[in-house]
């Protein structure tokens, strides 16, 4: 659904546009609402509707008697906001999830197949940097030979 990179900066509102490739995913997908929150690596994970009730669903499954999934539910669902784009493809983010991720104004937005990733620009710099050595043996070790 979602793949490339885009780099952008927020407005002196703190809103970041989506870039024209992602808003005609969801258009054609009729998507109109979405939702960010906290995501892994310090970068923040931007959902459809769809795929956001496909992960609540995944995570209201496990126990919540296990200390791990209480933990992970409530820094993931607290930080959870609506984000419904303006005509102008705008969504504007909490200052709460912007000290997550370390955003200040410029951005990358991340196409990773079902979701959104929003990197500060140097964050992502960082850790593309620090993983794109050890891409090609992450691969064999993730695909098996057919």
């Amino acid at each position: 659904m979602f793949y490339g990179e885009f780099e952008h900066s927020l407005d002196r509102k703190g809103r970041l546009i989506i870039p024209s490739k992602f808003r005609d995913v969801l258009k054609e997908a009729y998507v109109e609402k979405l939702y960010v929150t906290r995501g892994l690596d310090k970068c923040l994970f931007l959902f459809s509707e769809e795929e956001w009730r496909t992960q609540e669903s995944a995570f209201k499954s496990k126990s919540f008697t296990k200390s791990i999934n209480r933990k992970f539910n409530r820094l993931f669902f607290s930080g959870a906001q609506e984000a419904t784009p303006d005509k102008q493809g705008r969504i504007l983010l909490p200052s709460y999830l912007k000290e997550h991720a370390g955003i200040k104004k410029d951005i990358m937005l991340i196409g990773v197949s079902n979701r959104i990733e929003i990197w500060s620009k140097e964050k992502w710099q960082e850790y593309y940097e620090g993983s794109r050595e050890s891409f090609e043996a992450i691969a064999e070790d993730l695909i098996e030979e057919q």
